[in-house]
Order: C-alpha cells, then structure tokens, then sequence
C-alpha cells in the first residue's frame, strides 16, 4: 500500500479535528476533536513506521505511548468538564467564559 493513504486519512482526521476544536463551543466535542487529533499522530507513526521498515518499531512504540497519553487526557478532561459542569452548570466554553 502507498504511504499517501494513510498520510490523507490522517490529514482529514487532523483537518477534522482542528475544526471539532475550533469551531465547537461544547466542551465534550472539543475534546473529542482533540482525541481525533491524537489518532491522526498515530496513524502517521504506524504508516511511516511500516514505509521505512523500522526493525525496532519505533513508530509502533510511540503510537502505545500515544494512546497511553490519550487515555490519560481524556479521563482527566472528562473530570475537568464534570466538576465544570457542576459547578456552573453548563458545558458551553462561552458560557463558561462569560460567568467567571
């Protein structure tokens, strides 16, 4: 398979993601914009990983790193948008913005 698939579904995750935080106000789709762009990092990481024919795996170790960092960031912003929302109750960033 030719390195510019992955390379593309990875650059239309990222383009994907970067819109999900940029332009959403909800707190929960900003992170899940952010987690689309994690998966696009490691998408990249396995594909140059298989292209350049790593004995070691490097890419394939970064990527678990990643998912590791991943898995840790959202259970850490899932509590961060929880105690958010009890606190003010709503998870709208504007909002959020404008009553503190």
């Amino acid at each position: 398979m030719p390195l510019l698939y992955p390379l593309v579904l990875a650059a239309v995750l990222f383009g994907i993601g970067v819109y999900g935080v940029l332009a959403r106000r909800n707190a929960v789709l900003m992170l899940l914009g952010v987690e689309l762009m994690l998966n696009a990092v490691n998408l990249n990481l396995v594909a140059f990983d298989a292209w350049l024919g790593d004995e070691i795996h490097t890419g394939q170790s970064l990527t678990l790193f990643t998912i590791a960092i991943a898995a840790a960031e959202i259970g850490l912003g899932l509590a961060i948008i929880l105690a958010l929302f009890r606190a003010v109750r709503t998870i709208d960033v504007d909002q959020v913005g404008a009553q503190s």
